[in-house]
């Protein structure tokens, strides 16, 4: 977990004096790095990831229950965002893509690992992989595509924009239909090497983001302001979505604790390269990626030390 907070914290740290450094030329180098994460590594790791998964008897009401409490807390997002806060729609989406993303993969599984023993790292990555990724590929470009400001006007625009813009989802759909046998034990390694890659990749780009943004006075501000929709969002991916998950898991069927932590995971980076590709509201993706890794981070750590003591 130490080391994984650290490569988090180097990654946005080299962003952040890129930025500082060159301007324009850091915030296009992370649009190239965001869209060969969009357009490359992730289609790749879901192939060969989703190709070569074997789902374990008992874990399917925990999976169902993921999926749960990721579309409760995207449905509130957008209540709240455009009913409530009356944000524009790239500022709604971005919320709903900031609550229905998880970072359960580069900070989720060493976080089980951590708190309940590398035997349970399998689950993590079952759930990571059945429940995360499908959300990302459909949820969170569908998102992306019908409330941002550069994914068209009409919806058939917008539809466009979903297939064109989402290879990973052509993965995930090759990837269910072929044989395990087109994933050999080389690619699973690459992908499983490219899963890893792609954390750094985030965090150099939130990073740059986070140096991007100004108060009026021209005064980069930094940590991100923890505006309405920022805390909102926190609130709903860090206490209602492993809120939900606890409760259908006392009242309904009893779940493994590792998808309680799961469902509580901080924001994923991946949003980034969503938010980039369709033009949502970058300010509240960054602030609520930020803000809610720094409290898993900084929670796991004092979690850790008190159980070394």
């Amino acid at each position: 977990m130490i080391a994984v907070a650290f490569t988090s914290l180097l990654a946005l740290l080299i962003g952040v004096g890129s930025e500082r450094r060159w301007g324009e030329g850091a915030l296009t180098l992370s649009k190239r790095l965001l869209d060969l994460l969009a357009y490359v590594a992730l289609p790749v790791v879901v192939f060969f990831t989703v190709n070569s998964l074997a789902f374990t008897k008992g874990v399917g009401a925990g999976l169902v229950f993921g999926w749960t409490e990721r579309i409760v807390v995207i449905l509130l997002a957008w209540l709240i965002g455009s009913r409530l806060l009356r944000l524009p729609r790239a500022g709604t989406g971005a919320m709903m893509i900031a609550v229905g993303l998880a970072n359960t993969g580069h900070l989720g599984i060493p976080l089980v690992a951590l708190l309940l023993g590398s035997e349970k790292v399998g689950l993590a990555v079952t759930y990571d992989t059945a429940v995360t990724a499908p959300l990302i590929l459909i949820g969170g470009f569908a998102i992306g595509a019908a409330f941002g400001e550069r994914a068209g006007d009409t919806g058939l625009q917008r539809l466009r924009s979903f297939v064109i813009r989402n290879p990973a989802l052509l993965a995930l759909i090759a990837a269910l239909l072929l044989p395990a046998s087109f994933t050999p034990a080389w690619a699973h390694d690459l992908a499983t090497f490219l899963a890893v890659a792609i954390a750094p990749i985030g965090f150099f780009a939130l990073g740059v983001n986070l140096m991007i943004e100004h108060d009026q006075s021209g005064t980069r501000i930094f940590p991100p302001e923890l505006t309405a929709p920022v805390a909102v969002a926190l609130g709903l991916r860090l206490l209602v979505a492993p809120g939900v998950m606890l409760g259908l898991s006392n009242f309904v069927i009893e779940v493994p604790t590792t998808f309680l932590i799961q469902a509580g995971m901080a924001s994923g980076v991946t949003g980034l390269a969503i938010g980039h590709i369709f033009g949502l509201n970058m300010k509240i993706i960054v602030g609520a990626i930020a803000w809610s890794t720094a409290i898993i981070v900084v929670a796991a750590c004092v979690v850790g030390l008190v159980g070394g003591l």
